[in-house]
């Protein structure tokens, strides 16, 4: 009888602790949570201090200017606006944001990552190819040619591009699960790095003659 009781008390005890370990709310437990960068008297929440919710005001949740587009006289021919938590304040704690990319004929937004979101783009005007590579070692490309009015999702870390392969600009908008998504662009990240990577490292990472790697390193 002894042994019956102490294993429904392991058990329960056991349940218990499961409880306590699985416990958690990862949504926002307030209707607001402007970010502000003064913190006097206000809470630290997702590395934005709270304004005080009596004092938010309609300015908090606006920004404009999002139909003026980018100017894409670069090397790469792209411009991304991004619209996160930066711009908008009232975005803290929300898990969103947002970015109009602008692609000059055969522009193009290089491979790169968002280590904190995933991303679903539409296009509004031209004709992109996209795409995204999965992990090691399948690294499978799965890549689609994209209208006006198409959507294409990006899996949140995984390495992705848009190419405008049309005669004409091109726009997309896009939408991210992170009020400050990140991005990592895959060439700047290896080879523009401060301090550079240690060039016979590359050469041999990427099976290329170290006067290559030198010259990509200059040029970033």
């Amino acid at each position: 009888m002894e042994k019956g009781v102490s294993f429904l008390v392991t058990v329960a005890l056991m349940a218990l602790a499961s409880s306590f370990a699985s416990a958690s709310d990862p949504s926002p437990l307030q209707d607001t949570c402007v970010a502000i960068d003064e913190p006097k008297n206000a809470v630290f929440v997702n590395g934005k201090f709270c304004k005080n919710p009596n004092l938010t005001v309609a300015e908090d949740f606006f920004s404009k200017g999002l139909n003026i587009p980018g100017n894409t006289s670069n090397l790469v021919g792209s411009s991304v606006t991004t619209v996160n938590v930066d711009v908008i304040p009232g975005l803290n704690t929300l898990g969103i944001s947002l970015v109009r990319i602008d692609y000059a004929p055969y522009g193009q937004n290089p491979p790169h990552t968002h280590p904190r979101a995933t991303e679903i783009l539409t296009v509004l005007e031209g004709t992109l190819l996209v795409g995204f590579v999965t992990s090691n070692p399948q690294n499978r490309l799965f890549s689609k040619v994209l209208n006006k009015g198409d959507v294409f999702v990006f899996p949140i870390g995984l390495i992705h591009f848009q190419f405008n392969i049309g005669h004409m600009n091109a726009v997309a908008i896009a939408g991210l699960s992170s009020q400050n998504p990140g991005v990592i662009t895959i060439a700047n990240a290896v080879f523009g790095s401060n301090p550079p990577i240690n060039p016979d490292f590359l050469a041999k990472a990427f099976q290329l003659d170290k006067k290559v790697v030198e010259f990509l390193q200059a040029r970033f």
